[in-house]
Parts: C-alpha cells; sequence; structure tokens
C-alpha cells in the first residue's frame, strides 16, 4: 500500500524553457527511415519522415550517432566526431535535415559519446604506435599488466557487454605490451578525461555543432568519464560486477567528482549560444538525491530518470518514484523527466506483456524466452503513456512506441549484431529486438515502407505490417491517434510546466491518480473497475466498448488496466 504520509507535491512553473517541459522523439538513424535503399536508414530518410513527426505533436527530436564510426556498436564507437558516417549521408545531408526540422518547429539534438572512442579514432591509432611514455597515450589509459611478465590485466574491472576491461597491446612485432580500458566493447577505449588536452578537443566538437545550429546534446555515460586516481580495483565487483550497489560508496569507474567541472564548462559554452541550447545526461546515477548534484543549475539541464524506467508497471515502485524524482529535482529547480522505451532497453509494450525484471538490467528477449502477451502489453504500454504525458516535466518517446510497436522477440542468432550477443556467446541476447527498422507502409515491400527496396539491417517480424503507420493513420482508435492527441492536450493545457497533486482517495493497491491544473489522471491497476470521479473525460487509454484484455472500457468506469484523464468540476 503506497505511503501518502511520503506524498511529494509539485507546484507549476512560470518558467518558459523549453526543455522544462518539451516531448523528444528519439531517433534511432540507422531504423528510422532509408532513402537510398540499402537497408540502413540515414538522414536523407530523417528528413522525409519529419512532417510526420511534426504531425505527431513532439517539440525536439534527438538522433542517435550518426558520426563516421566502424559500427562496432552501431555508431556509439565513434572514430570522428566532426563527421557524417557515409552510412548515413553527409555533413550536407545533416544540414538539410536540420534547416527542415527547424522549418517545422522541430528543435535537434545529437548525441555525444565522450566516455570512450573507436579503436580506428586517429587519437587512438596515434596512441597505439606511441612509446609508453609519449603523451600521445594520455589520451587513454594505458597500464602495465600485473603478473609475470604483465600478463594479469591491471585491475579487476569488468565490461558492462561482458568480458575483461583490458585487452592488451601488440607492437607491429606481435610482442605484447601495456593493457588499455574500455568498460564497454574492446574497439571502445575510454578516454582520460583527466588530461586537458581531452577536455580541449571536446569543447571545440561542442562548438562544432553548435555552430551549425544544433540545439543541444543528449551526452551518453557522463557518469563514467572520470575514473579514481590510479585506478584501482573495484572493491565490490563480486556483488556488483560492471556496476555498483546503490547507497555504498562509488566504485572508482563511475560517479567521481572530478566530472563536474567539466559539465560546468560545458554548460557555460551552451549558455553562449542564442536560443535555449540544452544538455541532458544519460546519467545512471542512483539514488535520484545524488543524481540531482548532476542537474544543479551550472551543469546538465536534465538527466534521464532510470527510477522511473526501471518502477516497471507496479503501484508502489511506480509511487515511489515519482515522489522521489519531484523530491530530487524540484530541490535544485530541474525538471523531472520521464521515459518509458528507448534503444536500450525492451519496448514497454512487449514489456508490460510479461515479467522481465528492471528494464535497464534486462537483456531484451529471445525466441527462447517466454513470450510477452501482446495484448496485455499494448493495452497497458497505451495507459502507461497517458498516464507518464500527463506528468508534468519533460518526456522521452522512442521511435515506434507511437504505434505501440513490440519488440522482436524470436530474432534469429544470425541477425543479431549486438556486442553483448557475442561478447557472452549468445548468453545474452542484446539490444537487436527493440532496434529493428520501423513499418511506414503496410506492405510496401519486405520492410514495409522503410524503403522501396525491401532491405534492411535487421529484419522485421511479419507482425509488424499491422502496426504500420499507414493503416494507424487511418484508425482514430489507433495508438498512433492516442499519442497524437495526448500529445496535443497536453500542449494545449501545458501540462509540461503544470502542478503535481496525488489523489489520495486513488492512491491504493490497484489505483494511482494525480492531479496536474485541472486535469485529474487515474490509472486502474486492479481487476475490477473502477467508478469515475465527477468531470468530463477528455481521452482515455481504451476504447469505449472493445475489449482490451479481459475488461471493457465503459463511460463511467476506469477499467483494468486503462489510465483515464477527467477535467475536473
Amino acid at each position: 500500500m503506497p505511503d501518502l504520509s511520503h506524498a511529494e507535491r509539485h507546484h507549476s512553473s512560470n518558467r518558459n524553457e523549453w526543455w522544462r517541459s518539451g516531448v523528444i522523439y528519439q531517433i534511432y538513424p540507422r531504423s528510422f527511415s532509408d532513402a537510398n535503399g540499402d537497408g540502413i536508414g540515414d538522414l536523407a530518410g530523417i528528413t522525409s519522415r519529419l512532417d510526420a513527426l511534426a504531425t505527431l505533436g513532439v517539440d525536439a527530436i534527438w538522433l542517435s550517432p550518426f558520426y563516421r564510426s566502424p559500427q562496432k556498436d552501431a555508431g556509439y564507437d565513434v572514430s570522428d566526431y566532426c563527421d557524417v558516417d557515409p552510412l548515413f549521408g553527409s555533413l550536407h545531408d545533416f544540414d538539410a535535415m536540420l534547416s527542415r526540422a527547424h522549418e517545422l518547429g522541430l528543435r535537434v539534438l545529437i548525441d555525444l559519446v565522450p566516455n570512450h572512442t573507436s579503436d580506428q579514432h586517429l587519437w587512438f591509432q596515434r596512441a597505439l604506435s606511441a612509446h609508453p611514455s609519449d603523451e600521445a597515450r594520455d589520451f587513454y589509459h594505458f597500464k602495465d599488466g600485473r603478473g609475470v611478465d604483465g600478463n594479469e590485466p591491471p585491475n579487476n574491472w569488468v565490461s558492462m557487454f561482458g568480458g575483461p576491461a583490458w585487452t592488451r597491446t601488440r607492437d607491429a612485432q606481435g610482442n605484447p605490451g601495456q593493457w588499455y580500458l574500455h568498460l564497454f566493447d574492446s574497439s571502445q577505449p575510454d578516454l582520460n578525461w583527466a588530461n586537458p588536452a581531452v577536455q580541449a578537443e571536446f569543447e571545440k566538437i561542442l562548438r562544432f555543432w553548435l555552430d551549425r545550429g544544433v540545439d543541444g546534446f543528449r551526452v551518453d555515460q557522463p557518469h563514467a568519464m572520470a575514473k579514481a586516481a590510479g585506478l584501482p580495483d573495484h572493491p565490490d565487483v563480486e556483488r556488483a560486477g560492471a556496476g555498483f550497489i546503490e547507497g555504498e560508496a562509488s566504485p572508482p569507474m563511475w560517479f567521481q567528482e572530478e566530472v563536474h567541472p567539466i559539465f560546468r564548462r560545458w554548460r557555460e559554452i551552451l549558455d553562449e549560444y542564442p536560443g535555449d541550447r540544452a544538455m541532458c545526461g544519460e546519467a545512471y546515477v542512483l539514488p535520484l538525491s545524488f543524481m540531482a548534484k548532476w542537474v544543479r543549475p551550472d551543469e546538465f539541464h536534465q538527466t534521464f530518470n532510470f527510477r522511473f524506467l526501471d518502477a516497471g508497471w507496479d503501484v508502489e515502485k511506480l509511487y515511489s518514484a515519482i515522489n522521489e524524482s519531484f523530491a530530487a529535482f524540484d530541490g535544485v529547480g530541474a525538471p523531472s523527466t520521464w521515459v518509458l522505451s528507448n534503444h536500450d532497453v525492451i519496448r514497454h509494450a512487449s514489456r508490460f506483456g510479461g515479467d522481465y525484471g528492471r528494464a535497464t538490467a534486462s537483456d531484451g528477449i529471445g525466441p527462447n524466452d517466454a513470450q510477452p502477451d501482446r495484448a496485455l502489453g499494448l493495452a497497458r504500454a497505451r495507459a502507461a503513456t497517458l498516464f507518464m504525458l500527463g506528468l508534468p516535466g519533460a518526456s522521452y518517446l522512442y521511435q515506434g512506441e507511437e504505434l505501440g510497436l513490440p519488440e522482436h522477440t524470436t530474432l534469429a542468432g544470425e541477425f543479431r549484431q549486438d556486442p553483448t550477443f557475442a561478447r557472452t556467446g549468445g548468453a545474452r541476447v542484446g539490444r537487436d529486438g527493440c532496434r529493428v527498422p520501423l513499418p511506414w507502409v503496410a506492405g510496401d515491400g519486405a520492410a514495409n515502407g522503410f524503403n522501396q527496396s525491401g532491405k534492411a539491417w535487421l529484419p522485421q517480424p511479419e507482425l509488424y505490417r499491422e502496426y504500420s503507420r499507414d493503416l494507424q493513420t487511418q484508425d482514430e482508435n489507433s495508438t498512433l491517434h492516442l499519442y497524437m492527441s495526448a500529445l496535443r492536450i497536453r500542449g494545449e493545457l501545458e501540462l509540461g510546466s503544470g502542478s503535481f497533486d496525488w489523489l489520495p482517495q486513488f492512491v491504493n493497491d490497484t489505483a494511482l491518480g494525480y492531479r496536474n491544473r485541472d486535469i485529474l489522471v487515474i490509472h486502474n491497476f486492479g481487476d475490477t473497475a473502477l467508478h469515475l470521479p465527477p468531470g468530463e473525460v477528455i481521452l482515455r487509454s481504451q476504447t469505449i466498448n472493445t475489449d482490451a484484455h479481459t475488461a471493457v472500457s465503459t463511460t463511467d468506469a476506469v477499467a483494468p488496466n486503462e489510465t483515464v484523464w477527467i477535467r475536473a468540476c
């Protein structure tokens, strides 16, 4: 039973910076839209579909990496931060996309990956060929090994993708040398952020894109950038593995205090530019009272709310996550952010159709795993979306969720490309299932309008046809229309900058309800219908008189697995 004695409140804001209340739509470029038919999405494809996003009603888009890259980790292994990979087009294509987005009133954030580069980056290639005492090596973390002849890694750190976090180098004659650190794949060496030269290079990179007109950055893994001096052993690797234990001392590769002056300098640079340029940190920092340090007025504008993402669709966890969010972020004058899906987690239309644990701890769903209940998952996903979009603050959407798109849960191993799958010998299926190309037009080739050739870097499951955008455009009861209605009403009623109070009569084991301005948002977690309070129903996640997994939505009740928006009397 949620404890109302710990209920938080949030007051409406008169601050008008867009990032405080905006809805940001994540584009995974290789899977969004493919203009040249090679099977990989590109910038020209994005440009061709921007009208659809403007019609959807979002405020901004965020593009996952499109930089030059060997694509060992889908572009998160960057070999040149100031150029576009030919897979996606050219800088000219980027400029055209940015210009069109701005014409449509869409702001554009781009991904910045500062913790590591590709092993093909010129900086790393110089470091590899340099003598161990050369300053070129100081761009990364090179160390002598332990044990006889240095055959053991320098410390006990392990990779987030499985296996050790160190790889040993060899010289031109094949002789073993020093080891280099990579918290992720071996093709992604970690940068040494204690080196002022690294900091200077990234300030140039920020300015390069800001000068082109981008509206800000989503910063990948900022909490990993600084490492404890000397790179000591992880004191609790047996329990924490590559991660950390919440509430205990920070391990030597996460949450180091030295990152904060770096972010303050970045904030100064963004503040030099007009138009409310913004930074969002993918900071997996818990508890949220600790994360709040990252969104103090002179650091990040916002950070992803992983507590909310990991709450699942559980009454007590969701109640606690929302209270913790408002307490932490209101305390430093930052907006709370809300998110249900992204390119690293099981799509919530599938995640809510089964028991797959915490979103950020899951490894995808494979053909040998228990399969989600599609009907239940979609009913809960639609409800979760309405519940989230009614909250004040900023919200993030992941491409395809506006279609109710499920995870590709039966993708064969031969198609999988996530490094996690390879590094664990298939024991962890990885994240490919949420990254499958989008279906735009039902039956338009094997890829349903993703392109005209039918090619796709990951094949769509047959069921994607029924989720295609063109079919949903014609159906007023579709998930697409639900998102469009919710975003329109959210904007008209200024819910993003609104207030928050729990509704005590709807905070219990089977319901959660809150008020934002004069809108009541109520979700039914139980098995029986709830009576509606007085007021005008303006939006509901289920269709009236339509079976939605053991429940029928009626005009005077909130059905199981349903969220309703009501204008209070």
